[in-house]
């Protein structure tokens, strides 16, 4: 190891140490081989791991506070979705010699986000490791859940209805715009007057998602199967229906929309980037039909909000598990594709 990832080292710990309350199930924490965690009595452990690669998961010029926010909260949004809290994370950085922006001014900035984000869910950074190449960020976070309490995507019933919390298709709205999806393939419209704070709030989406950590809490109890929409609704969606060994059915027209992405494009382009668009982070879930008003209750004490928008059927003989889609008028609606193909 260099002086100059020592000196790395030294930073991050100095800020995290001074940024971020200690937790009492930290024996030990970053400064040495590795750290010594004591999992609380009667609960399992969860772990999610993802990496983020500059030019794949950010944009080259995305600022350093956003990377950070965002490689904490696609983790939490894995624990989100098996109703899990969190509690401890590692972090592993790549870093280029890059002389405009310097890998402390980068871990700085990226510290700013990563720990605004850590404080909100009293997550304690716990280590990780520095080294020197192509700008990559990984993150595992580890969290409790009790025992037979976690929401798998395995546990969807046929006669389930399909729930999502928040909205849909914002951050593929921003995506658009940014050109990295065809712009004339969704038709969002361009920054004009009134639709520059409906964009910036599209971008805001993208850069910083809200881990639905507190809503799969509330979940645990009345949803079947659970996970979070980070590939586009109908792959994600598609998961559960795999592992359950169901088809689902999903009202295209009930799915919950924002005003900034009914301001930035209306039909069967809002339809593409709500149900194959990915990067929302929200959580896509399955609960039995009696439980609607407790669902909206008990997301509501945690000020979050969930949308019924279809149901869990049979699967169909000698076919594949399948999504379909149909709208108001009962019309069926095939989109162009299911979601984000990480080796397509």
């Amino acid at each position: 190891m260099s002086a100059a990832e020592f000196d790395l080292i030294a930073r991050i710990r100095a800020r995290i140490g001074a940024g971020l309350a200690a937790r009492e199930d930290v024996v030990l924490g970053i400064g040495d081989d590795a750290a010594l965690l004591q999992p609380p009595a009667g609960q399992q452990l969860v772990v999610a791991t993802d990496t983020l690669n500059r030019g794949v998961h950010f944009a080259d010029d995305a600022a350093p506070a956003d990377i950070g926010w965002k490689a904490l909260a696609v983790n939490l949004s894995d624990l989100a979705a098996m109703g899990a809290s969190p509690a401890w994370c590692t972090l592993s950085l790549s870093l280029p010699a890059d002389a405009d922006t310097p890998p402390a001014a980068f871990v700085d900035g990226f510290l700013d986000g990563f720990m605004q984000l850590a404080a909100r869910h009293r997550v304690a950074l716990v280590g990780g490791d520095t080294t020197r190449g192509p700008l990559s960020v990984c993150v595992t976070v580890l969290g409790f859940v009790e025992p037979g309490a976690a929401l798998r995507r395995d546990g969807a019933q046929v006669g389930d209805e399909v729930w999502v919390t928040g909205t849909l298709g914002d951050a593929a709205a921003a995506l658009a715009l940014a050109g990295v999806v065809p712009y004339r393939e969704h038709e969002v419209r361009r920054n004009d007057g009134d639709a520059d704070t409906a964009s910036a709030r599209l971008f805001e989406r993208l850069q910083r998602p809200t881990p639905r950590v507190s809503a799969g809490r509330a979940l645990r109890s009345l949803a079947h199967a659970g996970i979070d929409v980070s590939d586009g609704l109908l792959a994600d969606l598609g998961h559960v229906c795999a592992a359950s060994g169901v088809d689902a059915c999903i009202d295209a027209d009930a799915l919950p929309v924002s005003r900034a992405l009914a301001a930035a494009c209306i039909g069967d382009a809002r339809r593409t980037l709500q149900l194959s668009g990915g990067d929302d982070y929200e959580l896509c879930f399955t609960a039995p039909s009696g439980r609607r008003t407790a669902i909206e209750q008990a997301l509501s004490r945690v000020d979050s909000t969930a949308r019924m928008i279809g149901r869990i059927e049979a699967r169909q003989a000698d076919a594949e598990c399948a999504v379909r889609v149909h709208t108001s008028d009962g019309s069926v609606w095939t989109p162009a594709r299911k979601g984000y193909q990480h080796f397509g």
